[in-house]
């Protein structure tokens, strides 16, 4: 679905996700979390697609937060989007995974069911042994990748989490096409470094104390 946005938005082919291959996880397990959840409301569609939202943007936001504390990377942000909770997730991208499970449950489950039917156990069996081993792989590729971005983070030195993400993808370009795919598949990549957003806590935090100080300077000249 996603990559198909893509191509509608930028035209041209980007492979998005967290893995190398063309599985994206957490859509993987958020289908299954509907059919397994929301089966049983099939015949009132508006729950579905409510509930759907909301079982989502969940798996949405503990996705990214968790990514977020394993790897110090912030994979998506959608801090510049209106009605967001801490840029993890926001309703512009919540409401068309309602749109998308009533599609999964009406449509595409029916006729998955209808091809499962028609073709032996035993096929599938082989099927599953084949997807399973190559989902391992990779796995383990991908994981290996993110790793290594891990590392290239931590041996960079800046006073900002912006100047950070800056040199972070500047050396994902020289690298790999496995490496430089993280740039295209995730553009709002932000670099959580520690330190980083200390300094700018602490920096903010004088602008504030600075900024109250001058409006009681302000504030005792009017009462002069």
């Amino acid at each position: 679905m996603e990559v198909l946005l893509s191509l509608f938005k930028n035209h041209k082919f980007i492979n998005r996700g967290f893995f190398i291959g063309p599985i994206c996880p957490i859509y993987g397990f958020g289908g299954v979390a509907i059919y397994i959840l929301l089966n049983k409301y099939m015949k009132d569609p508006i729950i579905l697609f409510l509930m759907s939202v909301i079982i989502c943007s969940v798996l949405e936001y503990f996705t990214s937060y968790i990514m977020e504390k394993i790897f110090k990377n912030r994979w998506w942000d959608y801090s510049d989007m209106k009605y967001n909770i801490n840029g993890r997730i926001c309703l512009e991208c919540a409401i068309p995974f309602g749109f998308g499970a009533c599609f999964l449950m009406y449509i595409v489950n029916p006729l998955l069911q209808i091809i499962f039917n028609r073709v032996s156990i035993n096929v599938w069996k082989i099927v599953l042994i084949v997807l399973l081993v190559l989902l391992l792989i990779d796995l383990i590729i991908s994981f290996k990748i993110i790793i290594n971005l891990k590392n290239i983070s931590k041996s960079i030195r800046c006073d900002s989490t912006e100047a950070i993400t800056k040199k972070v993808k500047e050396i994902l370009k020289s690298k790999t096409f496995l490496h430089r795919r993280l740039l295209s598949s995730f553009p709002d990549m932000k670099v959580m470094n520690k330190l980083s957003i200390l300094k700018e806590k602490i920096l903010k935090d004088k602008e504030k104390a600075k900024q109250e100080r001058k409006n009681i300077k302000n504030r005792l000249k009017k009462r002069k």
